[in-house]
């Protein structure tokens, strides 16, 4: 596979050169990406569900307060036996299998997630829906600049932008635009990228996300 190229934009829009992007992160083919959808979709919702807080809860009969005492004696009075007002049938009574606290977070082994994240970003490459921007925000932060600059390149879609944690002013820029969803290069995951139409990285954000892709982690000594 060939690097992919990435265009490059100032922050008025204007194509100032291109870089290469490594292949394996960004050059599979439609193909590729057709055949690992179920691996994508395995992904994104382990995601969603390890998001889930799981802490709804209702109260079974032993749980609510009252009806200890027998509402009136077993037989004699002509209606239906009850031991207790708490029990389900009762109104303000338990709830039968109602919800409980859990833990829904499920496995994903990192190649797993490390292969839906490539195949995600390839997606959008082949789309031409990558792109580096030079927001030109080094100084101070101006969310006007920011919109300047993402306008032209991603025509107001719904994009995640990838940043560096160096510069900071370029966080503070994009943090508030309706349509941005700003993340750092290290946590850019699947569902950031399934969900976004556009994938916009700064320079920095690129090298920083394709150094910590590409470059083996260095073991400890």
């Amino acid at each position: 596979m060939a690097n992919v190229t990435l265009n490059v934009t100032d922050g008025k829009g204007q194509a100032t050169g291109s870089v290469e992007a490594p292949a394996e992160l960004f050059g599979h083919t439609a193909d590729e990406v057709q055949a690992h959808v179920p691996l994508i979709h395995q992904v994104v919702v382990a995601q969603l569900a390890a998001a889930r807080q799981g802490t709804h809860a209702t109260k079974t009969r032993g749980m609510v307060s009252g009806g200890g005492k027998k509402p009136w004696k077993q037989k004699g009075t002509g209606r239906a036996r009850q031991g207790s007002i708490r029990a389900p049938q009762w109104y303000h009574g338990g709830t039968v299998f109602g919800p409980q606290p859990r833990d829904y977070s499920q496995r994903t082994p990192k190649k797993m997630k490390a292969a839906a994240l490539k195949y995600v970003l390839s997606d959008r490459a082949n789309a031409g829906h990558v792109a580096v921007v030079d927001f030109g925000v080094s100084e101070a932060p101006s969310t006007k600049a920011a919109v300047a600059a993402l306008t032209p390149v991603t025509e107001n879609k719904f994009t995640t932008v990838v940043l560096s944690r160096e510069n900071v002013n370029e966080w503070l820029s994009v943090r508030n635009i309706p349509t941005v969803h700003p993340i750092f290069a290290d946590q850019l995951n699947t569902y950031d990228v399934v969900t976004a139409q556009y994938v916009v990285f700064t320079k920095e954000g690129l090298e920083a996300f394709v150094d910590a892709k590409t470059k083996p982690a260095a073991k400890e000594a």
